[in-house]
């Protein structure tokens, strides 16, 4: 957003700062440098954020940089020093692995876990009726939708009210099976599916229904820079005790923690974590 017109600058202006992630695309660009903006910091974290989805190299001009000596970390064009910022979990090589860990749990979760899937269709389709599977729209990676997979604990009046219904906890309608399913969690296994399939992750932000996406990403910060990575069954958020009315701006808060600080490791720590809350009943 400079502040001389085009005829005084030595290149062209090609957008502003908002458009900065299309124009990275349309010029392949390689490298970009962050230097005297005059777009507050606040601002420019969703940018860079944005940015970072690109095969782009960021560096930043460090403030007072005429003082700052240059390190063996920084990078220098004509004295002036560069500093590369962190690159994303996600274009890291072990990201790859990821996936496979995906897929080689699920795949082996859902051959173990099938009997007790059956039986546990068996008991929804007797106590609550027809319908045992309950598909409901989700936001995933990058903003796109799929349909997440439950057991069915409730019987939504309408399609709507699936939609916008913030929490059922205490709705009337749940039977004590449903009570059970949704307290002991046992309602998501069939997201092992989900997972095997690529529609999310074993770990990641918990994906959440459109309707709340676009109300959340309008009042909360950040919010919509969870959907830098897959959603997951289980996150950083949840094994903290984030999930169902809990604060929103906390969740954000844990969740980009997550992803700017991945490693499988993290993966692998939250995964026992899940199973030893699993375990002692506490969903």
């Amino acid at each position: 957003d400079p502040r001389h017109s085009s005829r005084q600058l030595p290149a062209p202006v090609l957008a502003d700062t908002e458009h900065i992630a299309g124009v990275i695309d349309v010029e392949r660009v390689d490298r970009m440098i962050l230097a005297f903006l005059q777009v507050p910091e606040a601002e420019l974290v969703p940018v860079i954020q944005t940015c970072d989805r690109a095969e782009v190299e960021i560096f930043v001009v460090p403030r007072l940089f005429e003082m700052t000596a240059t390190m063996g970390n920084a990078d220098e064009i004509d004295g002036i020093p560069l500093f590369r910022l962190h690159r994303a979990p996600f274009r890291s090589p072990t990201w790859l692995l990821k996936r496979v860990m995906d897929i080689a749990v699920s795949g082996f979760a859902l051959l173990v876990l099938s009997p007790l899937l059956i039986v546990l269709a068996l008991m929804d389709r007797i106590v609550d009726g027809p319908g045992i599977i309950f598909r409901q729209e989700r936001v995933g990676i990058d903003g796109r939708e799929f349909g997440v997979l439950k057991f069915r604990s409730m019987r939504p009046a309408t399609e709507s009210e699936s939609a916008t219904n913030w929490n059922i906890k205490n709705d009337d309608r749940l039977s004590w099976y449903g009570k059970f399913l949704r307290r002991s969690s046992l309602d998501e296994l069939p997201q092992l599916w989900n997972i095997l399939r690529g529609d999310m992750s074993l770990v990641g932000p918990r994906p959440e229904r459109p309707h709340f996406v676009e109300q959340f990403s309008d009042k909360y910060d950040r919010y919509w820079a969870r959907h830098r990575v897959p959603c997951g069954l289980t996150g950083w958020a949840q094994i903290h005790g984030l999930r169902g009315d809990t604060s929103i701006a906390e969740r954000v808060r844990y969740d980009n923690y997550y992803i700017q600080n991945w490693s499988l490791w993290l993966d692998i720590k939250i995964i026992i974590r899940t199973m030893t809350r699993f375990t002692k009943g506490s969903g």
